[in-house]
């Protein structure tokens, strides 16, 4: 289970099991120099679960300022004479590192992966890592997620998460080596181009690239090793990604010193094109309509950290299994091993991110000043541009999202709109093959996907909200917005929720609008509300709300532990009826499943 799935060498080393672990609430540990001497580290943890989960072995679900861990590990001979880097898949929120006392790097951002290099800092034998973590999720400056604000849980806000979280691993490479490949696939030329970006360039490289078949080498390019220069290469067969045929080719990318081989990365990419024409989404150039799923990504044990690899598989086909096709992946960045899973299985996602938290950029009143917020929204755009970055190459995702709910305040129109305009732009420069979606509900700026959220329960006021939508119309359903509808593609990307507990409400149970008396009651409002949307002709898709309950919010398909709460077959005749979506003249067209 390599963490990093589309870019991983052959020579890894897993740090994750149980490492020594100290709470710091004092905020003394760098005084008390626990990073030259992490003795008093008196406690165990299981990395890579927080130490808010119960996975993690402790627990503790109050607000932790810093905390503290330490391990010690040895580096195979086998990597004598080449650089190691130090590998973290998520550390919330800020982190410092040490190799045997030695400083070696830090980090901030609670959802993006990062790496240090730690050669210099290596000894023989046992060599000692010791990490820090700090964490201030009230402070109006870190994009938070759904982690709730308040001690405890409450309506839609949830557990926090502390410190490590994600997978920790070394790796091996040579001085000269690629530092990152992106995969952009040519549907049109029938191939990819590879844009390599390569540390330690010298004279004489040359990069091969190896295109795999059906794990069966079909073509190679070799070429000298420029650092952004592209390199296109054929893909045998031609054979389209999609989710009904969700093909993968594989990449052994080489870079060649003299006939030897320094550096060696495996990848794989599907070969599939999305694109907008009207108000249509159309993948391969065939119209498809999006039946997206919310999924939050919580756990009930491991929090934002799935309990296994199986389970972030298992999430995918629990969706597909009720008749969806996709899922906004809501209020978080979820780990690599997420979007191999949903690149095998052929699951379209919407890669989004936790901008809850920041001050005065959602639907939260500012609590600061205008400088807060301008710090908040730089901590927010660095974080997202690396993680456009880390998982551009995946096929699944096939929007972006950068903010959820926005809301432009008084006197902070120009700010907001500056903030989401720039998100947008730097978006579309790093990644110009897929729609950038810039906020989910609420104030658009500047969007290649419109947008709208609707926890309408009664089925004709819902009816009744959407009846004035058609492309020619720029006055069209949701509030506060900013930029006039122009005929995009209009997603319902949140709605239902509908509130449903076997067990009735419960004084600790939350979910949108009355609860329904009854489990025929859940059905007919579910399969009303999803007709509204499917029959609707100028709705491209929605996303239902939600696939998991989470904690105290109980309108989930599935139970927190994945049990399902309904009837199989009754939600699949509803999320997966056939659709009609009418662009430019009234003609409906044929969808692509």
């Amino acid at each position: 289970e390599h963490p990093r799935p589309q870019f991983r060498r052959d020579d890894w080393l897993s740090l994750n099991g149980h490492w020594r672990f100290a709470f710091d609430f004092g905020g003394s540990g760098l005084e008390r120099l626990l990073w030259n001497d992490p003795t008093p580290l008196d406690e165990e943890i299981l990395v890579p679960f927080c130490p808010e989960s119960a996975l993690s072995g402790i627990a503790y679900t109050d607000f932790i300022p810093e905390a503290w861990y330490a391990r010690e590990f040895e580096i195979p001979d086998a990597w004598q004479g080449r650089r190691v880097r130090l590998h973290f898949g998520g550390v919330d929120y800020a982190c410092r590192a040490w190799v045997n006392g030695r400083g070696v790097g830090g980090h901030e951002g609670g959802m993006s992966s990062f790496a240090f290099d730690i050669t210099d800092a290596l000894r023989e034998g046992a060599n000692q890592l010791v990490v820090q973590a700090c964490d201030d999720g009230r402070s109006g400056r870190q994009p938070m997620g759904k982690q709730s604000p308040r001690r405890n849980s409450f309506g839609a806000w949830y557990t926090r998460v502390t410190g490590i979280w994600q997978s920790v691993w070394l790796e091996a490479l040579g001085e000269s080596h690629l530092a990152g490949v992106q995969i952009l696939p040519d549907l049109g030329q029938g191939g990819f181009s590879l844009v390599p970006r390569i540390a330690g360039l010298r004279a004489g490289l040359r990069l091969r690239v190896e295109v795999l078949d059906a794990g069966e080498e079909r073509a190679e390019v070799e070429v000298p090793a420029r650092s952004g220069v592209p390199v296109f290469v054929a893909a045998p067969g031609r054979r389209a990604w999609s989710p009904a045929d969700p093909y993968l080719y594989g990449f052994r990318i080489e870079l060649i010193d003299e006939g030897r081989v320094v550096d060696r990365v495996h990848s794989e990419a599907g070969l599939r094109e999305i694109a907008i024409e009207g108000n249509r989404f159309l993948l391969n150039g065939d119209p498809i309509f999006l039946r997206l799923v919310l999924d939050q990504g919580y756990y009930p044990d491991g929090l934002w950290t799935a309990p296994s690899d199986a389970a972030l598989r298992g999430d995918i086909e629990a969706a597909q299994a009720l008749g969806f096709n996709g899922a906004r992946l809501h209020q978080k960045v979820f780990e690599e091993r997420y979007h191999y899973w949903a690149d095998r299985l052929g699951f379209l996602t919407w890669g989004e991110f936790g901008d809850w938290g920041i001050d005065g950029l959602q639907f939260f009143p500012p609590r600061g000043g205008v400088e807060l917020q301008r710090a908040g929204f730089d901590a927010h755009l660095q974080e997202w541009l690396s993680v456009v970055e880390r998982d551009r190459n995946h096929p699944s995702i096939i929007t972006w999202t950068p903010f959820n709910e926005t809301q432009r305040r008084e006197g902070r129109e120009a700010l907001h709109d500056t903030c989401i305009s720039r998100a947008v732009a730097l978006t579309r420069a790093l990644d110009p093959s897929r729609p950038v979606h810039d906020a989910s509900g609420f104030t658009h700026v500047e969007t290649d996907v419109f947008s709208a959220h609707d926890y309408e329960q009664d089925v004709e006021s819902f009816r009744a909200n959407f009846s004035a939508l058609r492309p020619e119309n720029a006055e069209v359903p949701g509030a506060n917005r900013q930029c006039p509808y122009a005929g995009q593609p209009y997603v319902v990307d949140e709605y239902g929720g509908t509130w449903w507990t076997e067990d009735g409400a419960g004084a600790d149970s939350w979910g949108y609008g009355k609860r329904p008396d009854t489990q025929e009651e859940v059905y007919e409002r579910i399969r009303g509300l999803t007709r509204v949307l499917t029959e609707h002709p100028h709705v491209a898709g929605f996303c239902y709300t939600q696939l998991t309950d989470v904690e105290q919010e109980k309108n989930g398909l599935y139970t927190c532990r994945r049990e399902l709460k309904l009837d199989a077959a009754h939600l699949r005749a509803c999320f997966g009826a056939k659709a009609t979506i009418v662009s430019g003249p009234p003609e409906p067209e044929t969808e692509s499943e």
